[in-house]
Formats: structure tokens, C-alpha cells, sequence
């Protein structure tokens, strides 16, 4: 112990003014204190016993050996004395002295004077030797009205008494000198106590700094020094609700970007990002852990880094449109604004993906474009040969009859256009309700090969089905998936070549563990093919692969669009692809 700090500034006040009074009242020590000194102990003794009893008597709830033990070191704190607690047949219940390990090797004490003469008359007082802890004690006892307890025992050395009672009479000079050592103990104790209570404050503050709030803080006292240190808890308190209120703020802030379809990064006044969600980090190819480090060793975009250096110079740049890095087909908008506190300026980076914005634009303006073109065509032969009947010199009647036949067959082509645009705005709009049934695969290949066997015949082509043993029906709307099939085959028509073999089949779907097994329909061709590049667009509305060949053909370019449409209905999927050994293979997958 050092005498800078408090504990030992302390233990010199409290010694130095303890010793001043010893030695100023120790003229008046009387040599009567020696007759006396016994009798007032015992008579002190025996009211802490009573008291004692007393405390005991008015705790009768929990009788149990260990509950007890602790009510005897309970009270046995509040005394002097050892206090000892006996039961009805001389077990020891308790003993402020003993643990609950002690207390199984103490003696059986129904023979001890002390504890007959208080059964007998109340009151036992005995000053013997003890056994158990090897010196001479006083001991008062008393009965006591408790569920288990019958006797309360105090006891207290007297070896201190003697001590005392001789350095009396040897004079003055002990007795200043025994003074002088409760003056040191007393200063070192209340110096313990200061500190004791200092270090309790500071530990509850370095938990408090550590961020642990969760335990309140124990009581500081009703002194100076526990009105600052209420303060100061309070205040510590305060803090930490708003640093928690913070916390979850920034929680649910995170939770949100998180969860945002945009991307964010949020870039601080010295140009180091402070933050980024995951859409961003996904749009810009953001793969290593991006905080705390310069915006232009995160962002590899040139132009984005112009837009960032502008808003944290204080300037609202424009928006700017770009494709993300390695991701060409992709198209996000990037907008920047300054954000600033306490005078600093920041920058906050939104990206916006606008690709399928952008597609859904470029297939509306396909869409008006195809539509025109496919209408024009047939409107102009019409006009033309309608004018040509209509001269003043009519054609003859071979021409007229070949005039018509041609007005006629653009007039079909027109009517299968609006048809097919009709049907196609039905399945978008799920204005066609599907009717489940189970349907026979072979009986439906049979119906669509029928449907178009005089096409199949006129190009001298041969359609092939073949139906795994395991996927016999299906359970679907027979209809949409003859009519998809339909559109299938006939494309497959149109683009093989003749003396071809077209083949129809269908298994079940092997690659799963679903149960039961989902459906898997074929129609393959051993035509040209799909060009690699036109394998993702082939389901796309007036799409076509050779177009004067699906004109010629009589198309409307929106069979297969109906097809991916159809099986959608159905929730299944239709896919295509190239054979190995040549031709396109179309495969529909129903659940």
C-alpha cells in the first residue's frame, strides 16, 4: 500500500487521528475496568444471544441444513461472537464459524453444559476450554422457538479478555500499546472500505466502457461519494440507451440496404467507403471486404469515381449510365448526391438496374416494329390486287379467280396474326384458366400428327413417337399442350428439310428426387439447327432465325412465344437446343 493514493492517504487521517485520541484518553483509564471487564462482557454476550435468538425465531421458513448455515452466518455477522445453532437432538444446524463441510465433523453437542442448563432453565452460561477450536471461550446459550433450532449458542474468546485484562494490569503503557494497534487496524480497515467502495465505482465503470449494461450497478451508499458516483452512473446510463438506440438504428439501417434491389455505397469526407450492400457490391464486382478503403481502389469505373470526387466537393453531378465491369449486357444507372454533418462533406453512390427496363423497351419497339412489317405485307398484295380488279378494264376471269385466291391467303395470313396476338395477350393476362386432367402422351402425339399429317406428307417427312413405359400420361391441361406441341411440330416441319425423320418422345425426368417424377417431353428434328446466337432470343416474339424461309412458310413469328407462354400456364418449362449429331431438339419439363 502505497501513501499517494487514496487507500493511503486515507489509512494516515484515520490512523493519525485514532491514535491522537487514544493517547489523550488514556489517562483516564480506570484500574476498575478489570473487576468489571468479564462481568460486562458476559452481560453483552448474553444479550447478542438473545438477539440473536430473536432474529432466529422470526425466520422460520426454510429448514434446511444449508438455508441454516446461512442465517447463522447471517447473524453471526451482526455479532461478535461465534453463534452456533442446535438442534432438538444436539445436531449442529448451523455455525457462522463453519462451512456445510465443518459442520458434518462437529461433535454432537446434547451434553454440553451450556446446552443442558438452557434446556433446563432457559439460560446456560459456561466458560470452559474448547475442543474444537483449542481455546478458552464464553459461552451463552438460550432456547428458541423455531421448527428445527431448539438452542442458540454464542461464544466468544476470551483470550483477547485475558490479554486485555493483563496488559491493565501491567499498566498504562501496554494498554496504550494495545490502543495504538486497534488505532492501526481501524485506520487500515476504514482505509480497505474507502478503497473497497472506489474500486466498486471504477469496476462498474470499465463495464460500462466495455459497453455492458445489462447488471445494475450495486448500491453506492448515501454519502458524498455515493451521490457522485449515482451521478455519474445515471449519466453512464443515459449514454448507453442512446449508444444502444443507436446501435439498433444502424441494425435496422442495415437490415434495409440489405434488402434493397438498388445499390448503395456510401463514401465518407476523407473518401474512404464507409459503406456497401450487397446489390452493390454485386452490380460492381465488388468481391474483397470494401470498408475503409478508397473509393477508386473499390470502384474500378473511371466515370463513377468523376461523379463521387464531385459530390464530396459539394456539387449534385448528373446521372450516368454505364455497364458493370465483365457485364456488358447489363445496364444500371448511377446516381451520387453529398451528404454532410457538422460541416464534412460525404458522397452516397445509388445504382439503379435498369436492363430489364431497358429490354422490356427494346421489345416494345421490336414488337410495334414486327407487327407493322407483318401486317404491311399482307395489306399491300391486298391493296394492289384489289386495285387491279377494280380498273376500268377488268382482268379476265382466270385472273380474277388467281387475284382472289392470293386476297384470300394474305386475308388468312392477317387472321392468324390477330389470332395468334389475341392468344398470346390471354395466356400474358391469365385469362385462360387451366383444366387438369390426365391425358394420354401417345393418344396426344397421335392427335398433333394427325392435325398436320397433310404438311408432313406434302414435304415427305416421317414423325417417329416414343413413349417411356413410365410416363405414359400426365396430369395436365390436354388442350395447351396439344396446341404447344402443335406449334412445335410444325415448326420442326417447316424448317427440316424433306425425307426427314421428326421425332417425338417422352420420359420421365431422371435428374431429381422428386416424387413422383416430373415429365419430360421432346421434339427434335434433323434440320439446320439454331445458331448459337439465337438460341437465348428464340423464344422471342417475331423472332425468327431465317426470316424469308418463315415467311415463305406462311409463320406469324409468335408460335413458339405461344409455346414458352403455354407451358408457363402449365408450370412447366420449355427449353431448346442444339443435337449432337445435328438438328434442334425442343424439351418441355411439367411437373
Amino acid at each position: 500500500m502505497t501513501f499517494t493514493g487514496l487507500r493511503g492517504r486515507t489509512f494516515l487521517a484515520v490512523f493519525g487521528a485514532t491514535t491522537v485520541a487514544l493517547v489523550a484518553a488514556a489517562p483516564f483509564v480506570v484500574s476498575s475496568l478489570r473487576t468489571q471487564l468479564l462481568h460486562a462482557i458476559e452481560r453483552h454476550l448474553l444479550a447478542e444471544t438473545r438477539i440473536a435468538a430473536a432474529l432466529i425465531a422470526e425466520h422460520p421458513g426454510d429448514t434446511s441444513v444449508e438455508a441454516l448455515n446461512v442465517e447463522a452466518h447471517r447473524v453471526g455477522a451482526m455479532t461478535s461472537a461465534r453463534i452456533t445453532l442446535i438442534g432438538p437432538d444436539g445436531r449442529v444446524l448451523g455455525d457462522s464459524t463453519e462451512d456445510l463441510g465443518g459442520l458434518a465433523a462437529l461433535d454432537n453437542h446434547n451434553g454440553r453444559p451450556e446446552v443442558v442448563a438452557a434446556r433446563r432453565m432457559g439460560l446456560g452460561i459456561e466458560r470452559r476450554h474448547s475442543a474444537t477450536l483449542g481455546i478458552d471461550l464464553l459461552y451463552v446459550a438460550v432456547v428458541v422457538t423455531h421448527p428445527s433450532v431448539a438452542v442458540v449458542r454464542l461464544a466468544l474468546p476470551l483470550t483477547d479478555v485475558d490479554d486485555q485484562v493483563g496488559a491493565i494490569g501491567r499498566g498504562l503503557a501496554l494498554a496504550l500499546g494495545v490502543a495504538f494497534a486497534c488505532a492501526l487496524a481501524m485506520a487500515w480497515l476504514s482505509a480497505y472500505l474507502l478503497a473497497r467502495r472506489v474500486g466498486a465505482i471504477a469496476a462498474v465503470a470499465r463495464r460500462y466502457a466495455g459497453g455492458d449494461f445489462s447488471h445494475p450497478a450495486g448500491d453506492f451508499g448515501n454519502d458524498e461519494l455515493g451521490t457522485v458516483a449515482r451521478t455519474l452512473d445515471a449519466t453512464a446510463r443515459q449514454l448507453g440507451g442512446r449508444i444502444g438506440e443507436l446501435a439498433q438504428d444502424r441494425a435496422r439501417m442495415d437490415a434495409m440496404l440489405a434488402g434493397m434491389l438498388e445499390g448503395v455505397v456510401v463514401v465518407n469526407e476523407l473518401g474512404r467507403v464507409h459503406l456497401v450492400n450487397s446489390a452493390a457490391k454485386r452490380l460492381l464486382r465488388i468481391e474483397d471486404q470494401p470498408s475503409d478503403r478508397h473509393y477508386r481502389d473499390v470502384i474500378h469505373q473511371p466515370e463513377l469515381g468523376t461523379l463521387i470526387a464531385s459530390a464530396l466537393e459539394g456539387r449534385a453531378p448528373d446521372g450516368l449510365e454505364f455497364s458493370p465491369p465483365r457485364d456488358a449486357n447489363r445496364t444500371v444507372v448511377a446516381r451520387v448526391a453529398p451528404i454532410g454533418a457538422s460541416g464534412t462533406i460525404g458522397a452516397v453512390l445509388v445504382l439503379h438496374d435498369i436492363t430489364d427496363l431497358r429490354q422490356a423497351d427494346r421489345i416494345r419497339r421490336d414488337f410495334v416494329a414486327n407487327v407493322s412489317h407483318e401486317l404491311r405485307t399482307p395489306l399491300t398484295a391486298i391493296q394492289g390486287y384489289v386495285e387491279a380488279l377494280q380498273e376500268e378494264e377488268p382482268p379476265g376471269a382466270d385472273d380474277a379467280r388467281r387475284f382472289l385466291e392470293i386476297i384470300a391467303r394474305h386475308a388468312r395470313r392477317m387472321e392468324r396474326l390477330v389470332h395468334d396476338l389475341l392468344r398470346l395477350a390471354r395466356l400474358e393476362a391469365g385469362q385462360e384458366p387451366v383444366e387438369l386432367a390426365t391425358t394420354s402422351i401417345a393418344a396426344l402425339f397421335n392427335e398433333v400428327v394427325t392435325d398436320l399429317a397433310p404438311t408432313i406428307a406434302a414435304k415427305q417427312q416421317q414423325v417417329v413417337t416414343l413413349v417411356d413405359e413410365a410416363s405414359t400420361t400426365v396430369v395436365t391441361d390436354a388442350a395447351k399442350l396439344h396446341d404447344a406441341l402443335r406449334n412445335l411440330v410444325e415448326n420442326a416441319v417447316a424448317y427440316a428439310p424433306p425425307n426427314t425423320t421428326i421425332e417425338l418422345a417422352a420420359a420421365p425426368d431422371l435428374r431429381g428426387t422428386l416424387t413422383p417424377r416430373p415429365t419430360i417431353i421432346t421434339v427434335a428434328d434433323q434440320g439446320p439447327g439454331i445458331p448459337e446466337s439465337d438460341v437465348s432470343r428464340i423464344f422471342e416474339r417475331f423472332y425468327r432465325v431465317d426470316r424469308a424461309r418463315s415467311r415463305e412458310s406462311g409463320g406469324t413469328g409468335l408460335g413458339l412465344s405461344i409455346v414458352k407462354h403455354l407451358v408457363g400456364v402449365l408450370a412447366g418449362d420449355v427449353q431448346a437446343a442444339n443435337r449432337p449429331e445435328g438438328g434442334a431438339i425442343f424439351t418441355i419439363t411439367l411437373p
